[in-house]
């Protein structure tokens, strides 16, 4: 079981910080001990806390912790680690420095591929990046789980949306660039890890439609075509 390892190492990370921070684990419909784990892990410093979330889906998870925190800076990563949690390192001075949404990028210039991906998902996400692009060619990376905002532009952003899969996170940077904010993609080192719950057939195909549906939008609201980072520095 992948949690453990993963709240550990983040809650060991957060301790070490100069800022305040907690951490949130949604239980969307798990069938292990989900709740059970998390309670078993104590920390004087950072805040542990679970919140359920019954109806199914990433969008939905997501959407669910972001619209329940009240926290200056908000964001989610993977179960996995796939993203080390000391990228946190690059995140939070650009946060500070006035980015609103600062996300981990697999394909800019820096990024590292630690463990590779099988065959069928490398495929699998050239499809989806190609479809993704359609409805934000400005970004490189939509599906890399390492992504952090301005706490009070992603609770607005969080309540219109309405994706519930995988596509969730091109709606929410569309929303975001649509209004005109940039969005900076950082390199991550990234391993991809066993235990996905993405299956390529359900979620790949629900998740292409949704994308379609945004590229639409896209094409009806030329503001999504890219994202303002020119001219936005520390």
């Amino acid at each position: 079981m992948r949690l453990p390892h993963t709240l550990g190492a983040t809650v060991r990370y957060l301790e070490a910080q100069p800022y305040s921070s907690s951490v949130v684990v949604i239980d969307n419909g798990s069938a292990d001990r989900t709740v059970d784990l998390v309670t078993r892990i104590r920390s004087p410093r950072v805040a542990i806390d679970v919140i359920g979330c019954a109806e199914l889906g990433k969008g939905f998870a997501v959407r669910r912790g972001i619209v329940t925190s009240q926290a200056r800076f908000i964001g989610y990563m993977d179960a996995d680690l796939a993203t080390p949690i000391e990228t946190l390192d690059l995140v939070v001075p650009l946060l500070e420095c006035g980015y609103q949404a600062v996300v981990g990028s697999r394909h800019v210039e820096g990024a590292i591929r630690a463990e590779r991906q099988s065959v069928h998902r490398v495929l699998g996400g050239m499809f989806f990046r190609a479809m993704a692009h359609q409805a934000l060619p400005g970004i490189a990376d939509t599906q890399c789980g390492f992504k952090f905002f301005e706490g009070k532009l992603v609770r607005v952003f969080a309540h219109e949306l309405r994706v519930a899969g995988y596509a969730f996170d091109v709606e929410l940077l569309g929303r975001i660039i649509e209004q005109g904010m940039p969005v900076k993609e950082i390199p991550v080192v990234w391993s991809d890890k066993d235990g996905s719950t993405f299956r390529a057939l359900r979620d790949g195909t629900r998740s292409a439609i949704d994308v379609l549906h945004l590229a639409r939008r896209r094409a009806l609201c030329p503001r999504w075509v890219s994202s303002p980072t020119a001219g936005f520095s520390c």
